[in-house]
Protein backbone atom coordinates (compact mmCIF):
# COMPACT_ATOMS: atom_id res chain seq x y z
CA UNK A 1 0.00 0.00 0.00
CA UNK A 2 0.93 3.39 -0.50
CA UNK A 3 -0.50 7.16 -0.09
CA UNK A 4 -1.58 6.50 3.84
CA UNK A 5 -2.43 9.34 5.92
CA UNK A 6 -1.96 9.38 9.79
CA UNK A 7 -2.80 12.13 11.40
CA UNK A 8 -2.98 12.43 15.57
CA UNK A 9 -5.51 12.92 17.61
CA UNK A 10 -4.86 15.07 20.47
CA UNK A 11 -6.50 15.96 24.15
CA UNK A 12 -7.22 19.51 24.94
CA UNK A 13 -9.30 21.32 27.56
CA UNK A 14 -11.30 23.33 25.26
CA UNK A 15 -11.81 23.26 20.87
CA UNK A 16 -12.53 26.48 20.50
CA UNK A 17 -9.38 27.54 22.28
CA UNK A 18 -7.19 25.24 20.88
CA UNK A 19 -8.25 26.23 17.40
CA UNK A 20 -8.02 30.13 17.78
CA UNK A 21 -4.38 29.50 19.20
CA UNK A 22 -3.63 27.19 15.37
CA UNK A 23 -5.78 29.50 13.33
CA UNK A 24 -3.20 32.02 14.60
CA UNK A 25 -0.36 29.73 13.43
CA UNK A 26 -1.64 29.80 9.71
CA UNK A 27 -4.41 26.93 10.14
CA UNK A 28 -7.53 26.82 8.97
CA UNK A 29 -10.73 24.63 10.81
CA UNK A 30 -11.55 21.91 7.95
CA UNK A 31 -14.05 20.39 10.74
CA UNK A 32 -15.67 20.91 13.89
CA UNK A 33 -18.33 18.91 16.45
CA UNK A 34 -19.16 19.42 19.91
CA UNK A 35 -21.82 16.76 20.26
CA UNK A 36 -21.49 14.09 21.34
CA UNK A 37 -17.59 14.39 21.56
CA UNK A 38 -15.96 18.20 20.86
CA UNK A 39 -13.44 17.56 18.11
CA UNK A 40 -11.79 20.10 15.69
CA UNK A 41 -9.47 19.32 12.74
CA UNK A 42 -6.86 21.82 11.77
CA UNK A 43 -4.65 21.98 8.47
CA UNK A 44 -1.90 23.94 7.38
CA UNK A 45 -0.84 22.94 3.90
CA UNK A 46 -0.06 19.21 4.27
CA UNK A 47 0.12 19.64 8.49
CA UNK A 48 -3.56 17.83 9.90
CA UNK A 49 -4.24 17.95 13.55
CA UNK A 50 -6.71 17.48 15.22
CA UNK A 51 -8.05 17.71 18.65
CA UNK A 52 -10.62 16.47 21.40
CA UNK A 53 -12.33 18.01 24.06
CA UNK A 54 -11.45 16.54 27.61
CA UNK A 55 -13.61 18.19 30.63
CA UNK A 56 -11.10 18.70 33.70
CA UNK A 57 -8.40 17.86 31.55
CA UNK A 58 -4.72 19.85 32.83
CA UNK A 59 -2.36 21.31 29.81
CA UNK A 60 0.61 20.92 32.26
CA UNK A 61 0.21 17.19 32.72
CA UNK A 62 0.10 16.23 29.26
CA UNK A 63 2.03 13.82 27.62
CA UNK A 64 0.37 14.96 23.99
CA UNK A 65 2.62 14.78 21.40
CA UNK A 66 3.79 14.27 17.58
CA UNK A 67 6.47 15.08 15.13
CA UNK A 68 6.04 17.47 12.35
CA UNK A 69 8.90 16.34 9.65
CA UNK A 70 9.79 19.25 6.92
CA UNK A 71 12.91 20.16 4.70
CA UNK A 72 13.41 23.26 6.21
CA UNK A 73 12.31 24.48 9.56
CA UNK A 74 12.89 28.20 8.80
CA UNK A 75 9.66 29.21 7.03
CA UNK A 76 7.63 27.21 9.25
CA UNK A 77 9.19 28.96 12.15
CA UNK A 78 8.59 32.64 10.83
CA UNK A 79 5.55 32.24 9.67
CA UNK A 80 4.27 30.85 13.21
CA UNK A 81 6.39 33.57 14.73
CA UNK A 82 4.68 36.40 12.97
CA UNK A 83 0.98 34.74 13.99
CA UNK A 84 2.23 34.98 17.44
CA UNK A 85 3.71 38.58 17.07
CA UNK A 86 0.52 39.55 14.83
CA UNK A 87 -1.73 39.02 17.88
CA UNK A 88 0.03 38.59 20.67
CA UNK A 89 2.91 41.24 19.53
CA UNK A 90 5.70 39.02 20.86
CA UNK A 91 6.50 35.17 20.48
CA UNK A 92 5.24 33.14 23.43
CA UNK A 93 8.74 31.45 24.59
CA UNK A 94 7.32 30.86 28.50
CA UNK A 95 4.36 29.30 30.02
CA UNK A 96 1.59 26.93 28.09
CA UNK A 97 0.95 28.10 25.18
CA UNK A 98 4.91 28.72 24.21
CA UNK A 99 7.27 28.24 21.12
CA UNK A 100 11.14 27.31 21.50
CA UNK A 101 13.07 29.18 19.16
CA UNK A 102 15.72 27.07 16.67
CA UNK A 103 19.58 27.96 16.52
CA UNK A 104 21.25 28.24 13.44
CA UNK A 105 23.31 25.12 12.55
CA UNK A 106 25.71 24.85 10.02
CA UNK A 107 23.85 28.35 7.91
CA UNK A 108 20.07 26.30 8.83
CA UNK A 109 17.90 26.47 11.99
CA UNK A 110 17.60 23.48 14.10
CA UNK A 111 14.11 22.15 14.73
CA UNK A 112 11.82 24.07 17.13
CA UNK A 113 8.46 23.06 19.26
CA UNK A 114 5.44 24.47 19.61
CA UNK A 115 3.40 24.12 22.98
CA UNK A 116 -0.17 24.41 22.12
CA UNK A 117 -2.94 25.32 24.91
CA UNK A 118 -3.39 21.82 25.21
CA UNK A 119 -0.07 21.19 26.74
CA UNK A 120 1.05 19.52 23.25
CA UNK A 121 4.27 19.47 21.97
CA UNK A 122 3.99 19.79 18.19
CA UNK A 123 8.08 18.82 17.27
CA UNK A 124 9.05 20.30 13.92
CA UNK A 125 12.25 18.68 12.76
CA UNK A 126 14.34 18.31 9.94
CA UNK A 127 14.07 15.35 7.09
CA UNK A 128 17.74 14.87 6.99
CA UNK A 129 19.54 15.27 10.60
CA UNK A 130 22.29 17.39 10.96
CA UNK A 131 26.03 16.20 11.62
CA UNK A 132 26.56 15.08 14.97
CA UNK A 133 28.41 17.67 17.18
CA UNK A 134 31.90 16.83 17.70
CA UNK A 135 33.22 19.30 20.24
CA UNK A 136 32.46 19.76 23.98
CA UNK A 137 30.55 23.07 23.58
CA UNK A 138 28.61 21.73 20.72
CA UNK A 139 27.58 18.20 22.35
CA UNK A 140 26.92 20.68 25.31
CA UNK A 141 24.57 22.94 23.45
CA UNK A 142 22.66 19.71 22.13
CA UNK A 143 22.50 18.18 25.84
CA UNK A 144 21.17 21.78 26.79
CA UNK A 145 18.82 21.95 23.88
CA UNK A 146 17.65 18.84 24.65
CA UNK A 147 16.48 19.99 28.02
CA UNK A 148 15.14 22.98 27.02
CA UNK A 149 13.20 22.30 23.57
CA UNK A 150 12.30 18.66 23.99
CA UNK A 151 12.18 18.49 28.08
CA UNK A 152 11.02 21.71 28.61
CA UNK A 153 13.41 22.57 31.49
CA UNK A 154 15.28 25.16 31.11
CA UNK A 155 17.19 25.97 34.17
CA UNK A 156 18.73 22.66 33.88
CA UNK A 157 19.54 23.93 30.26
CA UNK A 158 21.12 26.78 31.59
CA UNK A 159 23.11 25.68 33.77
CA UNK A 160 25.03 22.82 31.28
CA UNK A 161 25.33 25.58 28.90
CA UNK A 162 26.85 28.08 31.69
CA UNK A 163 29.21 25.34 32.31
CA UNK A 164 30.42 24.57 28.81
CA UNK A 165 30.86 28.53 28.59
CA UNK A 166 32.86 28.49 31.46
CA UNK A 167 35.19 25.82 30.38
CA UNK A 168 35.39 27.43 26.89
CA UNK A 169 38.86 28.59 25.34
CA UNK A 170 37.30 31.07 23.19
CA UNK A 171 37.96 30.10 19.38
CA UNK A 172 35.45 27.34 19.43
CA UNK A 173 33.71 27.76 16.27
CA UNK A 174 29.96 27.31 17.82
CA UNK A 175 30.87 29.94 20.68
CA UNK A 176 28.80 32.81 19.47
CA UNK A 177 25.82 30.29 18.58
CA UNK A 178 26.42 29.22 22.30
CA UNK A 179 26.26 32.31 23.95
CA UNK A 180 23.27 33.20 21.75
CA UNK A 181 21.45 30.09 22.95
CA UNK A 182 22.68 31.10 26.70
CA UNK A 183 21.06 34.99 26.60
CA UNK A 184 17.60 32.90 24.93
CA UNK A 185 17.78 30.24 27.86
CA UNK A 186 18.30 33.06 30.36
CA UNK A 187 15.40 35.21 29.04
CA UNK A 188 13.07 31.94 29.05
CA UNK A 189 14.12 31.10 32.68
CA UNK A 190 13.20 35.01 33.53
CA UNK A 191 10.13 35.23 31.18
CA UNK A 192 8.70 31.99 33.27
CA UNK A 193 9.34 33.17 36.81
CA UNK A 194 7.23 36.26 36.18
CA UNK A 195 4.20 33.95 34.49
CA UNK A 196 4.81 30.71 35.69
CA UNK A 197 1.50 29.86 35.13
CA UNK A 198 0.74 31.75 31.54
Amino acid sequence: MANELTIPLLPCPDIDEIASFYEMLGFSVTYRQTRPNPHVALQREDINLHFFGMDGFDPEQSYGTCLVIVQDTGPLYEAFAAGMRAVHGKVLISGIPRMTRPRVRNDRYTGFSVVDPGGNWIRVNKAVPEPEATSKLAKAMENAARQADARGDERQALKILEGALKRAVGDEPELAAAQEFRDDLVERVRASEQHPTA
